[in-house]
């Protein structure tokens, strides 16, 4: 299986987009490059080149409602002047050019139902190309079952027999860097116990909740800090400047590239993410505890079962009872110890050694009785 050639399709990967699914597919891209496999990675040019012969960079407009229809054009004219033993487009905009290439069998993985879940938009063409993909689609693939179960409950007409969950993994990278961690502390020029969130500046994350419960917490320890790192999305940009010109004490970090992530993970005293929707596995508590810092999140089930009781659950939507839990935290070494040490040996399963071998298996799957 090692002569395989394998065909991955996202829309965007690092270090343009940090997003869950954009790093995934490019850490499963590195994954099957190692294990001996001749693989191709379509994405988009957004704005940093990647110099790697074997990802393909298309060009596009980069402007809403224009970027995608020229994606889609640009997968297709590259699916029908090149042969792949298996095509994996990443979420259901990374699918539906292999559809309309008239490539009969893919995998495709949905990471979220998010627009089943919140109004994102008034369009319904999220929910429509969601269905399409999952229907059309040899082999869906989930990062928990959470997911799958979901897809069950809002699609019931899909084919529970062709949807198979993996996870999610987490790069090496990710572990402590306690020297970093001091110097970009010192950068920042911050004193005292740091609350961080890193990741998407959407609604659904639960940001104004954050700060909510921040301002709680400081009224009671006042040399505490919260940072910020990520950018806003195209919803959020009027709100995201508004919270940086009124909230002067807040440290609003903006993008953070790939290298530092892990230096910033390692810097929080706790890590915070606290989204009321649309969460289908999490990596960001994951990377967090691998860098030595505990987590505190929302009680969503996806996080739930990925975290386990490696992490400290809050109902969403709770600022106060969130405010709580963090003065708790932060009073208590030991069990912020005790989180962290105790997910040590719990975030292997996360690993891509541990995910790309079941990924392989589920290509495996695929290939069986598969004709071109």
């Amino acid at each position: 299986m090692k002569k395989l050639k394998i065909c991955l399709i996202s829309i965007a990967v690092p270090p343009d987009f940090q997003d869950g699914a954009s790093k995934t597919i490019k850490g499963l891209y590195d994954y099957l490059k190692r294990q001996g496999y001749k693989v191709t990675l379509l994405t988009g040019k957004w704005t940093n080149k990647l110099n790697d012969r074997d990802i393909i960079q298309l060009n596009f407009i980069r402007k809403r409602f224009f970027w995608y229809p020229q994606f889609v054009i640009g997968v297709m004219k590259y699916l029908r002047t090149h042969q792949f033993d298996i095509i994996h487009g990443n979420g259901p905009k990374g699918a539906l050019p292999i559809i309309l290439s008239n490539k009969k069998r893919f995998i495709t993985t949905i990471h979220d139902l998010g627009p089943f879940e919140t109004r994102f938009t008034k369009i319904p063409f999220e929910k429509l190309l969601i269905k399409y993909v999952i229907k059309k689609a040899t082999i869906v693939t989930t990062v928990t079952n959470f997911v799958k179960k979901e897809i069950g409950y809002f699609i019931p007409k899909s084919n529970p027999l062709k949807i198979i969950n993996h996870y999610n993994a987490i790069e090496e990278k990710f572990k402590p860097y306690p020297s970093e961690a001091q110097k970009l502390k010192q950068k920042l020029n911050i004193k005292g116990p740091i609350l961080l969130y890193i990741g998407r500046i959407a609604h659904y994350k639960g940001l104004d909740h954050i700060i909510e419960a921040y301002k709680i917490v400081k009224s009671r320890i006042p040399d505490v800090n919260l940072v910020i790192g990520g950018k806003p999305d195209f919803r959020m940009e009027k709100s995201y400047f508004e919270w940086k010109e009124k909230y002067s004490d807040i440290h609003f970090v903006g993008f953070i590239s790939e290298d530092d992530i892990p230096y910033y993970y390692s810097m929080g005293d706790l890590f915070i993410t606290y989204s009321y929707a649309s969460e289908g596995f999490g990596l960001t508590p994951i990377e967090s505890l691998a860098c030595g810092t505990p987590v505190i999140c929302s009680s969503m089930l996806a996080y739930k079962e990925v975290l386990k009781d490696n992490a400290i659950f809050v109902p969403p939507k709770r600022p106060q009872l969130l405010a709580k839990e963090i003065l708790r935290l932060l009073g208590d070494s030991n069990l912020r110890l005790k989180l962290v040490q105790k997910a040590q040996k719990f975030i292997k399963r996360y690993t891509y050694t541990t995910v790309g071998e079941k990924i392989e298996i589920i290509y495996q799957e695929f290939l069986k009785n598969s004709t071109t």
